[in-house]
C-alpha cells in the first residue's frame, strides 16, 4: 500500500505537470481545450465553469461552452489534455467535417503547433532542472576523498584486467582523478563506449592498465567493478523473525567483518555466510556513528540468516562543496546532460541487443518500488528520483513514435513543409497504431516488472 501510495503521488505529479504544459501553451495560442484530465477511463469526478463540482460522466450532450472540465479519471497511469481540433489520445473526429476554427489547433500557425506539442517535454524538463539546480544548490555535492581501490576480488573483471588493493587511479584517458566520483564518471558516463586507460601507482612506481571497453560491466547491478576504500556493505532490510532479526541485527547496520575476516562486498558478505552451513558465525556491524557490535548467528542448512543487503556506505573522509545560484544551475544543466546521454545510449543497447530489455525499462510496479524506497531515504532522496524520472518521461515523450509528442511533432513538421494539412483518416490510422503498440509495450514491460519481483 505504501509502494501503491507513493506511485499514485509520483506519477500524478509528473502527469500534472506534463499535461499542464501542453495546456499553459494552448491557452497561450488561444487555443480551446475541452479537458484537462488526470488519469485515463470513467470519470470519477471534475468540475468545470458550467456544471460545477460533479461526480461521474457529464452528459453527453453537455455544452461547456468553449470551458475546460479539469477531471480525474479511474486510471492513474497517466493523463491528457483534450485540445479542440487535434487528432488525439481520444480520436475525436467531429471537428473533421467543419470548417477550422479560430479557437481550434488546426488553424494555428506551425511555430504555435510546436508550441503546444512540446509544451509537456518543456514543462517536464523545467522540472528536472528544478530538481537538479536545487539539489546543487540547498545540498551541494559530496565527494569520497581518495582513489584507492580498497578490495579486488578473486576472479572479478578488475582482477582480470590486473587491478590490485592499493591500487591509487591517477588518471584515465589523460583526466586527472581526485575523487571516487570522477572515476565512476569518467567509466560509466563520460568514458561510455571507450577503451579506458588507467594510469595507476603502485608500491610507489607509476603503471599502465588498458581496459577494453566490453571488459567494463554495463552497470554496476550485478556488483561493483571497482570498490573504492573505506567502502562497507549495509543491511537494507530483514526478514522477519529470521535468524538476523532474532539475532538483534537492525536495517541500516554496516557489516565490517565476517569471523574476523575484513568484508568490503556484498558479493563477499553472501559468500561467506553461504559457506557457514550449520557453523555459528559472529558478524561485527557499525550501529549509528560510534557503536560496533558482534553478532553472533547460525546461517542453518541452507546458508542464510534473512538480511538483504542494500547497497554500500563510504566510510572514510569527505570533502562537501557547496555552489552559488548561477553554478548550481550550470550544474543542473550538466547533471541533465550526462543524464540525457546515459538515457540515449542505454536505449541504444537495448535496440542492438547489448543490454537486456528487462534491465533497461520499468514499468508502474518499479517505478512504486523505487518511489517508496527514495521516500524512505528522505524529501531530497525522493525529488531527485522524481526529477529524473522527469528527465526520462520528457526523452521518451520527445521520440518520433506515433501517438507520442515526438510523433505528433513529426506530422506537424511535415504539413508545415507541405503546408496542407495530412487527412485525417490517416492521421487515425497512425494514431491507432502507434496507440496499439505502446498498449503491448505497456503490457510487456508490466509483466517484466511481475517477473523480476
Amino acid at each position: 500500500m505504501e509502494a501503491l501510495l507513493y506511485f499514485i503521488i509520483t506519477v500524478g505529479i509528473l502527469v500534472f505537470i506534463h499535461e499542464f504544459g501542453h495546456f499553459a501553451a494552448a491557452r497561450l495560442c488561444g487555443i480551446q481545450t475541452d479537458a484537462f484530465a488526470i488519469g485515463f477511463g470513467y470519470r470519477l469526478f471534475g468540475w468545470n465553469k458550467v456544471t460545477g463540482f460533479s461526480f461521474g460522466e457529464l452528459p453527453k450532450d453537455t455544452d461547456l461552452q468553449g470551458h475546460t472540465d479539469y477531471k480525474i479519471n479511474l486510471l492513474p497511469l497517466g493523463g491528457y489534455v483534450k485540445i479542440a481540433g487535434m487528432v488525439d489520445e481520444s480520436l475525436d473526429t467531429e471537428f473533421a467535417s467543419k470548417p477550422p476554427q479560430p479557437h481550434e489547433f488546426r488553424s494555428k500557425s506551425t511555430l504555435a503547433k510546436v508550441f503546444v506539442i512540446t509544451g509537456g517535454v518543456l514543462m517536464n524538463l523545467i522540472l528536472a532542472l528544478a530538481v537538479f539546480w536545487g539539489n546543487n544548490y540547498f545540498t551541494g555535492k559530496t565527494y569520497s576523498k581518495t582513489t584507492t581501490v580498497g578490495y579486488v576480488a578473486e576472479a572479478s573483471a578488475a582482477d582480470s584486467l590486473g587491478f590490485k588493493t592499493g591500487d591509487k587511479i591517477l588518471a584515465i584517458n589523460g583526466k586527472q582523478m581526485k575523487y571516487w566520483e570522477d572515476i565512476r564518471n569518467e567509466v560509466f558516463i563520460a568514458g561510455m563506449g571507450l577503451d579506458l586507460k588507467f594510469d595507476v601507482e603502485r608500491n610507489n612506481e607509476r603503471t599502465t592498465i588498458n581496459v577494453p571497453r566490453k571488459k567494463v560491466p554495463q552497470d554496476e547491478s550485478q556488483g561493483l567493478f571497482l570498490h573504492t576504500e573505506n567502502l562497507k556493505p549495509v543491511i537494507g532490510d530483514l526478514l522477519k523473525d529470521a535468524e538476523a532479526d532474532k539475532a538483534g541485527m537492525q536495517k541500516g547496520d554496516i557489516i565490517l567483518a565476517i569471523n574476523d575476516t575484513a568484508i568490503y562486498s556484498v558479493q563477499q558478505s553472501i559468500a561467506m555466510i553461504s559457506s557457514a552451513v550449520d557453523r555459528d558465525i559472529s558478524i561485527k556491524i557499525l550501529r549509528g556513528e560510534k557503536d560496533t557490535l558482534d553478532i553472533a548467528m547460525n546461517p542453518g542448512s541452507d546458508g542464510k540468516v534473512g538480511v538483504i543487503l542494500g547497497g554500500y556506505i563510504y566510510l572514510g573522509e569527505t570533502e562537501q562543496i557547496t555552489y552559488g545560484a548561477f553554478e548550481s544551475l550550470g550544474y543542473g544543466f550538466r547533471d541533465m546532460g550526462n543524464m540525457s546521454a546515459l538515457t540515449f545510449t542505454m536505449l541504444g543497447r537495448v535496440i542492438t541487443g547489448d543490454v537486456e530489455f528487462k534491465r533497461a525499462f520499468g514499468g508502474p510496479i518499479k517505478i512504486a518500488q523505487f518511489a517508496a524506497r527514495s521516500a524512505d531515504s528522505g524529501l531530497q532522496s525522493f525529488l531527485m528520483f522524481l526529477g529524473l524520472l522527469s528527465l526520462s518521461l520528457a526523452l521518451l515523450n520527445i521520440l518520433p513514435f506515433p501517438a507520442l509528442d515526438g510523433g505528433h511533432l513529426v506530422m506537424i513538421l511535415i504539413e508545415g513543409a507541405m503546408k496542407r494539412e495530412i487527412p485525417i483518416k490517416t492521421k487515425i490510422i497512425i494514431q491507432n497504431a502507434g496507440f496499439a503498440l505502446l498498449l503491448v509495450l505497456m503490457a510487456f514491460i508490466i509483466y517484466n516488472d511481475l517477473i523480476s519481483m
